[in-house]
This record gives C-alpha cells, sequence and structure tokens, in this order.
C-alpha cells in the first residue's frame, strides 16, 4: 500500500490563507466548521470562531484517536489501537470552504499526526490518495451522488411516488434547500418525490471524486440546516421505519484514460472498451467482500433486500436497476456520457470510504484485466440456478453479521483500506451487531432514525 505522506492535504500559502480570510470575512461569517465522517458513517465536527481560520488549517484542532470507534449510538469500541491515549489533529481543507449564510461556514477536514503525517485512519486522506493513483494511471473519474432522505413527521394529504403533488406538499422546503445549495455551490440537478412515503432525492452534478464525496457531507449538512427552519427532521438512515422504504446513497462512475473514456466508444457491449470493460468486473468481483464497506450498518441489510431496487446482487446490467451495479451508456438522453451506478450504497456509509473503494475496485479490475461477466437482463432474483452460475450473479450478504466477516476475511479489504481503517470499521460495526442484531428491527430502525442526520 502507498504510504500514507505520499499525497497529503496541501497547506495554502499565506496570500492564500489571507484571500480565505478575507472571503470569511465579507461574508459575515462568525464560526468556521470542519468535519469529518467516522468509519460508521456519522459527520463528527470540531468548530472555531473565524479568527482561528489559519490554525485550524495549518495546525489543526486536536481529536482523540478514539473518534475513528465512535459507534453509531455514540458508544465507544475501543481497540488495542483505538483508545484514550494520544492525539490526532483535525485541519480543515480551505481549499474547499463553503459559505452557507448566518454566520456559518463550513470546511471538510483530514486526520493527521501530531508530527503533521496524515493519519493512515483518515478516509478522505484515503480518497485523496486513491485519486492520485487514479493519475499515475493516465486516468481521471468523475462521480455524481445521488442522495435519498426521508422528512419527518409527514406534511400534506398523501404521498404519491413521483407524484407532482408530493413535491408541492413540501414546496416550501425544497425551494429553501435549493436556495441554501446555490449559496454553498452545491450543484443540484435534479429533486424528486421519491418512491418512499415522504422520501426526497437529491442528483447532486458530477465532479471529480474528492469533491463529489464532500458535496455528499455538505448535502446532509444544509438538509438538515434547512429542515429546522421548517420545524421537520431529515432522515438519512437506510431504513428509517420499519416496513417502510429505504434510503439510498448511490454514485455513478465515469472513468477516462487519457481523456477518452473507457465507458463508450469501444468494441463491446454498449460501446464498453477492455478497459471499461475490466473496470466492471472488478467492481462486480469485489463486492461480496466490500458489501460491508457499502451498506454495513445493522439497518443496512433491511434495505438491500430482492425486489427494493437496491443492487442485492453482485451482477451487471444495462439500465437494470436490480442489479447492485447498472450500466447507463452513452445515449442521447445521457448528457454526462456513460457512467456505472453502485446500486448498493446507503447514507450509513463513509461517503469518502464508499468512493476510495470504489475506484479502487475499478483499479483492481483494470490491473487484473479482469473478465467482463455475462450480463443480467432480468430481475437476478429471477435467475435459475443454471443463468445464476452462467452470470456469476451472486447474492450479497444478508445480514451485518455476514458482510463483516466478508471484509474480515478479505485480503482485498486489506489493501484497499489498510488495517488501521479496517480494524476501526469492524470495531464500530461488530458493536451494532453486539448491541441491535438480536433487537426487534422496528426497535432499532426507530432509536436509529437520525443517527446518521446532521
Amino acid at each position: 500500500m502507498r504510504s500514507v505522506s505520499t499525497y497529503p492535504m496541501p497547506v495554502l500559502a499565506d496570500e492564500e490563507l489571507a484571500a480565505a480570510r478575507a472571503r470569511l470575512v465579507d461574508a459575515e461569517v462568525r464560526l468556521l466548521s470542519g468535519s469529518v465522517v467516522d468509519p460508521a458513517g456519522v459527520i463528527r465536527a470540531k468548530h472555531v470562531p473565524t479568527a482561528r481560520a489559519d490554525a485550524f488549517h495549518v495546525n489543526g484542532m486536536g481529536a482523540s484517536p478514539s473518534w475513528n470507534v465512535f459507534c453509531v449510538d455514540n458508544a465507544i469500541a475501543f481497540t488495542p489501537r483505538f483508545g484514550v491515549v494520544g492525539d490526532l489533529r483535525l485541519r480543515a481543507d480551505l481549499v474547499a470552504l463553503r459559505v452557507l449564510g448566518g454566520g456559518l461556514a463550513w470546511a471538510p477536514a483530514e486526520m493527521f499526526d501530531q508530527d503533521g503525517t496524515p493519519a493512515p485512519v483518515c478516509t478522505r486522506g484515503l480518497l485523496r490518495r486513491t485519486v492520485a493513483g487514479l493519475g499515475e494511471r493516465g486516468l481521471d473519474a468523475q462521480v455524481g451522488c445521488e442522495l435519498e432522505m426521508v422528512l419527518t413527521p409527514r406534511s400534506g394529504p398523501g404521498w404519491n411516488a413521483y407524484g407532482l403533488g408530493a413535491l408541492l406538499d413540501v414546496e416550501p422546503f425544497v425551494l429553501d434547500l435549493l436556495a441554501a445549495a446555490d449559496r454553498a455551490g452545491l450543484p443540484i440537478e435534479q429533486v424528486h418525490a421519491e418512491y418512499g412515503d415522504s422520501q426526497l432525492e437529491l442528483s447532486i452534478s458530477p465532479t471529480d471524486p474528492l469533491t463529489a464525496a464532500d458535496h455528499v457531507v455538505l448535502a446532509r449538512l444544509i438538509a438538515c440546516r434547512v429542515a429546522r427552519s421548517h420545524d421537520v427532521a431529515v432522515s438519512f438512515s437506510p431504513l428509517p421505519f420499519a416496513g417502510g422504504s429505504g434510503n439510498g446513497a448511490h454514485q455513478h462512475l465515469s472513468l477516462f484514460l487519457n481523456g477518452a473514456p473507457l465507458l463508450s466508444g469501444g468494441r463491446g457491449p454498449y460501446g464498453l472498451t477492455d478497459d471499461g470493460s475490466a473496470t466492471i468486473g472488478g467492481i462486480v468481483a469485489g463486492l461480496p467482500e466490500l458489501t460491508a464497506v457499502f451498506a454495513g450498518s445493522v439497518l443496512s441489510a433491511h434495505r438491500l433486500q430482492p425486489g427494493h431496487w437496491s443492487g442485492a446482487y453482485a451482477c451487471w446490467g444495462c439500465e437494470n436497476r436490480e442489479a447492485a451495479v447498472r450500466l447507463c451508456a452513452a445515449t442521447a438522453g445521457n448528457p454526462h456520457g456513460a457512467s456505472v451506478e453502485l446500486k448498493c450504497i446507503d447514507p450509513s456509509t463513509n461517503p469518502y470510504l464508499a468512493t476510495a473503494v470504489f475506484l479502487g475496485l475499478a483499479l483492481e479490475g483494470l490491473a487484473g484485466a479482469a473478465p467482463l461477466p455475462p450480463e443480467v437482463t432480468v430481475a437476478p432474483a429471477a435467475l435459475t440456478r443454471e443463468e445464476s452460475e452462467r452470470t456469476g450473479a451472486v447474492r450479497l450478504p444478508a445480514d451485518q453479521s455476514a458482510a463483516l466477516d466478508a471484509l474480515e476475511g478479505s485480503e482485498l479489504a486489506g489493501r484497499l483500506l489498510g488495517e488501521e481503517l479496517l480494524e476501526a470499521l469492524l470495531a464500530v460495526r461488530r458493536h451494532e451487531v453486539e448491541t441491535y442484531g438480536g433487537q426487534d428491527v422496528e426497535a432499532v430502525a426507530e432509536t436509529l432514525r437520525y443517527a446518521w442526520s446532521a
């Protein structure tokens, strides 16, 4: 694995810091929040008066190593590596600074050791290094994210999936949400009333992978902030209500080699190039071992079910919404060109970690010239045994314990995550199994309904 110090977060020069300070002053910002996302998928933050923005960026604010084993319910899953001794520094990336209005600004942060070395457990740092690894191969990536949320309590007379009236019932919230996104520079391409009751989906414009992951955190922050002004709450839980629809956090990936797309313009199915076929092959092959990265919470398995459009099977298909990997081909109806959508991701994941591993699986496929499995053109649950064997379609782990066992035993996971991050992720997710695994799903859904909200 590449040394974690190879691609650290850059430090702004004095004149760049001065420009960032001036921007904060001009926008009348009083408080700067710098956030990380922990292995449990929860957004954690430190906050400083704007006069301390320079120190937040250059020196960082202190955080115990135990931040990496905080659990979804605020328990701490101590391990030999992550305990009460030691200190990390959270450094705010002022290059990605966003002014939110009302005296508040936000920036993503990264974890460093006291000596300034990037911490191996930092997921944003892992994504930064993964993107640099793409560049070393002449590759560029574009990632677009979709984020589903449920508003509570429900307003209006009823909810019709994709209905115009359903959106009008929450029109003031949606308009304020879009206005807040514009102020913060968050590019929203689409918003609609989703299938689930009181469920909305935001589609965020594709951009570079690091910014795309930042945008997911920013979208969660903005949605929850606007919700407070409307006296509603927002749930990003994989299963806000037992028996209801789950929330997804799908990612679309486009790859380019020396400027040329890998997922179109070739001689393979739907215009796939040989390298594009290999990336899909690598993603499909690695999903069963890495499911706990993308959908690892105690509630994730209740969403990741056949018939829920959640991608419960490791397979691929063009516009197949039941496959974990959906190919969106380059057509007149796709303005951003060809992409692959990973459908098994839910909002309980860490978006930096999920994006890094998504890219890592694509790189594994490229490096090993992974074969493209036969396409699945129907709902994979309907495949016969013979058809499943022919296509290689397999059910992703059906419960959290099985997903964690697969992750813990995966040599691939060790390569893509590193031992520190893998240890932290397993610790916090094992806590969920031990604490909630035997409880009624209705009670767990209620307890954790807002665990991933800001």
